[in-house]
């Protein structure tokens, strides 16, 4: 038995230790937000959290991630309590045909968690690795910089930053 962290709640799977995690989500737990692409991790459609980071869970086994922390697009929101990335994404009209969209918002909250307030470049750079076949990356650009302008807007954020720059 693997057992591991999953929105929340502690799980565990019988499945084959080098099963990909994509799979073991997507058919055990059944959660399926996070989609299947390139196989070869290279796409972002798979991508999830591991205690925290974005990983491309296509190629990641599942015996990789016994004892830690997995979010997937169901445990970042709900359609009741969206996390901003998902409010920003609905706002600016983001998706076309939605494929990559779970993949998208996954790397871009692993990069606004790291950090709140990334310039343009530091958002085209981390999302590089997100292939959208629809050809979204300007409202997918536009969405993240709305979360961050309002997260440099926040009282908390300022806060925090203050104290990053002083230790």
């Amino acid at each position: 038995m693997i057992t591991f962290t999953l929105n929340g709640q502690t799980v565990e799977t019988d499945d084959a230790p080098d099963t990909p995690l994509l799979w073991v989500v997507r058919d055990t737990f059944k959660l399926k937000g996070s989609k299947f692409g390139c196989g070869a991790g290279l796409c972002g459609a798979c991508t999830m959290h591991l205690d925290g980071q974005a990983v491309r869970t296509c190629i990641l086994p599942v015996s990789a991630v016994a004892g830690k922390s997995i979010t997937t697009i169901e445990g970042l929101g709900t359609p009741e309590d969206m996390h901003p990335l998902q409010a920003a994404w609905s706002e600016q009209s983001v998706p076309q045909c939605g494929y990559c969209q779970s993949g998208q918002i996954m790397s871009a909250a692993a990069l606004l968690e790291h950090n709140a307030n990334p310039s343009e470049e530091e958002v085209e750079r981390h999302m590089a690795g997100n292939i959208c076949r629809c050809g979204c990356y300007p409202r997918i650009k536009k969405a993240i910089l709305s979360v961050a302008e309002q997260n440099s807007g926040n009282e908390l954020f300022h806060e925090v930053r203050a104290e990053e720059a002083q230790s």
